[in-house]
């Protein structure tokens, strides 16, 4: 049996040794889902809200969506305000992350918006600024991710 040392020397050497057991390996580890959404509060402090077609019972919620394959998870919450809501954000802060159902882990980022809110995608109904007393009923998740939010714009202003 080689010693460690002797075993990482030799995988240094010839780094293609590890592409049979790092797949064998990545098949047989559990798969996750993984979603991504935007906290944008605005100056009156309130938080922007969507309704969405495709969520029949909490339909309202942060605006986000899946990740796609091998996409950054700050670059997927980007393009889902895009898609949805034909708006440009910037990222300010992760603010939360946790696995939130079997194999499935959603991240949240507080954003800030660039300009203006524009087409609304067909996967929502409508957009809505609420206060963080008006709050829909919403996913746990999203409940609080918002907290957060809140937390966090308010130590910095």
């Amino acid at each position: 049996m080689l010693k460690r040392q002797q075993m990482a020397s030799i995988i240094r050497r010839i780094p293609k040794l590890m592409i049979i057991p790092y797949y064998t390996y990545r098949f047989f580890q559990p798969k996750y889902s993984v979603g991504v959404v935007g906290a944008v509060i605005n100056e009156q402090r309130e938080i922007l809200l969507v309704e969405h077609v495709f969520h029949p019972t909490l339909p309202w919620g942060l605006p986000g969506g899946w990740i796609g394959f091998n996409e950054d998870p700050s670059d997927a919450v980007i393009r889902e305000f895009s898609e949805e809501l034909d708006l440009t954000i910037d990222i300010a802060d992760l603010i939360l992350m946790q696995r939130t159902d079997y194999n499935h882990l959603d991240i949240a980022y507080l954003c800030q918006a660039r300009g203006d809110i524009g087409t609304v995608s067909y996967e929502l109904l409508r957009y809505q600024w609420f206060t963080e007393d008006n709050l829909p009923h919403l996913h746990r998740f999203h409940n609080d991710a918002i907290q957060k939010a809140f937390k966090y714009w308010d130590k910095e202003q």
